[in-house]
């Protein structure tokens, strides 16, 4: 498919706390990468699992200001399964779960590092 995301980094402050939130909230799992402040998220816990993008230290943004990064969607099975495991690890709810009619369920949130983050649950009988 033509212009499909292939990979996404997420800026963060404390490696470890990202590691554990992400993992938590969406079952992630991550491969050591070069330094310290650098993995690569895998889409599962497996050790083959499909490399889908990063968690890196602020350092390695491009710009001086605090890069909060871009609102990007995850599909869930259950939105209201990820909104109880943002709440448990340390995020924030911003948007409860909201229609989207005929498309699905939505939340957005920030994670432990501010970055804004969005749960989304395929659903074409969902509405407002």
């Amino acid at each position: 498919m033509k212009n499909k995301m292939t990979h996404f980094a997420i800026h963060i402050d404390n490696i470890e706390r990202a590691k554990n939130f992400y993992g938590q909230v969406f079952d992630w799992g991550f491969t050591s990468y070069g330094p310290p402040d650098f993995l690569q998220i895998k889409a599962d816990k497996t050790d083959n699992g499909e490399l889908i993008g990063a968690l890196q230290a602020r350092t390695y943004s491009p710009v001086k200001e605090k890069l909060i990064g871009l609102e990007c969607t995850v599909t869930v099975e259950s939105v209201d399964e990820i909104i109880k495991r943002v709440q448990n690890n340390g995020g924030q709810i911003l948007m409860p779960k909201t229609a989207i009619p005929y498309v699905g369920w939505i939340a957005k949130f920030l994670d432990t590092e501010g970055n804004l983050i969005c749960a989304m649950q395929t659903d074409n009988s969902a509405r407002g």
